[in-house]
């Protein structure tokens, strides 16, 4: 062994067998199970981790560009509940906590003569559901004419028995069409990769329901929870980028003894049934097959693979045909010498509306217009983030190549900033994909995860965490992830007892 506690297994000669034990092992190295892992060791746990790629991190990952060290997928977090800025602080990166520019995103969307135009978002709402319909803002986007069947919400009366569903449906049903794909649409493919008719509203928009209950209409219910946010930024940043989370969490990772298993495949996960029931793991690296026995399971990693080992393993555990599928999501990051962007002329990104002419990205983030540290890195160049993948649909950069891609985006980002650009500007790109985009907003999913967690439940020593239970983003991930390891730490200290 190394001081180096990331383990890679054998050369390029024949497969060797490799056993090891842990008390706990943690199936996949996102940040979820980045953050299990760590809060088992520190009760003194032996702790080994799985991870199937080179780097841990999952979705908060990093890319060299043209000497900038930046963001390939999360780049900002959400302040509800407090649970990332806790952790961050933990790990003595408050210091380095950032707030994005203020100035807001803009909406892409067909103008008139069907051709592409622009607006700023309005600011008053929720999801993009408006809390004043007939404001200027909202007009600018919708026009008369969508506004006045959006203000219609507030002349019908609101149905009081049973509680709404779907948030596409209800946005139709009391603004209509023009709210629905205008503004609410875009921050929903935008936000959770999923068409607003499919997403649970008490999941995307909690207390909704009864705030337009007390105020009697939609909007007045978008008004009442718009004046109750707290005062301060919905989103922060990390100087440097969210990609330091991650390597903090590596460095407390190797503090506290935990290995860490690098291009791992894990394949199976089975139970042995005897006087001291433990599990075993097997897994896959580049020249040995791996055996873990432990007497923990954290399944951290994405939906399909958890899904999988889980039906092997967990009794009463069914992997039902309902679950839904998974989107194909994928990032470009351009960095280019663009003078004409330091004016930020679509503030700090853009969101798209289905149907926009000439583009095919669906959403664009102006990362040098929204942070602050990243413009002062960049020296003058912009970097700007493009997103493309929509729930039900290809992923239109399938089958492309990397050139391609680059071109598509850069054209793209003329179009989404209203700046002419072109390939001379461009100083280097990259993209990042993700195939196992599952929603935890989809209506039914908390059915699925209620029936997923009653089945852990009665199979003791296992846990799942991630996205695809916990809900996406790091607001989400992170507590859950806490929540599992702690009651692994519980039964570990408390053998039997009920947490």
């Amino acid at each position: 062994m190394t001081d180096d506690p990331t383990v890679s297994l054998g050369s390029d000669d024949d497969l060797e067998t490799v056993s090891l034990s842990a008390d706990v092992v943690v199936v996949g190295g996102g940040v979820a199970g980045l953050v299990a892992a760590l809060e088992c060791a520190k009760v003194g746990l032996h702790v080994t981790l799985l991870e199937r790629r080179e780097e841990v991190g999952g979705c908060v990952g990093r890319v060299e560009l043209d000497g900038l060290t930046l963001d390939s997928g999360a780049e900002s977090f959400a302040t509800r509940g407090g649970s990332v800025e806790e952790l961050l602080g933990s790990l003595g990166l408050t210091g380095d906590i950032e707030r994005p520019n203020p100035a807001g995103a803009w909406l892409a969307m067909p103008g008139s003569n069907g051709d592409l135009t622009a607006a700023p978002l309005p600011r008053t709402g929720v999801l993009g559901i408006p809390a004043n319909p007939l404001g200027d803002d909202v007009r600018r986007i919708i026009g008369w004419g969508g506004a006045i069947r959006a203000y219609a919400d507030r002349l019908m009366p609101i149905v009081r028995i049973g509680r709404a569903h779907s948030l596409g449906q209800l946005v139709r049903t009391r603004m209509g069409q023009a709210v629905l794909d205008r503004l609410v649409t875009p921050i929903s493919a935008g936000v959770y990769s999923a068409d607003p008719d499919d997403l649970d509203l008490d999941v995307v928009a909690p207390g909704l329901n009864e705030a337009m209950t007390r105020a009697g209409s939609l909007s007045g219910g978008v008004g009442e929870l718009v004046e109750a946010r707290k005062a301060g930024s919905a989103v922060l940043g990390l100087r440097g980028g969210m990609h330091r989370l991650v390597d903090a969490l590596r460095r407390e990772l190797d503090r506290f003894g935990v290995t860490v298993v690098v291009f791992a495949e894990v394949n199976g996960l089975s139970r042995s049934h005897t006087a001291a029931p433990e599990w075993r793991v097997t897994a896959t690296t580049p020249a040995a097959e791996l055996l873990v026995d432990a007497r923990y399971v954290v399944l951290a990693a994405p939906a399909q693979t958890s899904r999988r080992l889980l039906g092997d393993a967990v009794e009463g555990w069914a992997d039902a045909a309902s679950w839904p599928a998974a989107a194909s999501v994928e990032l470009v990051t351009l960095v280019l010498d663009a003078p004409a962007l330091d004016a930020a002329p679509r503030g700090t990104g853009v969101l798209v509306a289905s149907g926009s002419p000439g583009v095919t990205a669906k959403a664009l983030t102006h990362a040098t217009a929204k942070w602050s540290w990243l413009a002062e890195a960049a020296g003058g160049r912009h970097v700007v983030r493009l997103s493309y993948g929509r729930a039900g649909e290809p992923n239109p950069l399938d089958g492309l190549g990397d050139d391609e891609v680059a071109r598509l985006a850069l054209a793209d980002a003329a179009a989404l900033l209203g700046v002419p650009l072109d390939e001379t500007m461009l100083r280097a790109s990259a993209r990042t994909a993700w195939r196992d985009a599952l929603s935890h907003a989809a209506i039914g999913q908390r059915d699925r995860v209620r029936a997923l967690d009653e089945a852990l439940a009665a199979e003791p020593g296992i846990e799942a965490t991630g996205s695809w239970v916990s809900g996406t983003g790091l607001a989400s991930v992170i507590p859950h992830a806490l929540a599992a390891a702690r009651r692994i730490r519980h039964d570990a200290v408390h053998p039997g007892d009920i947490a």
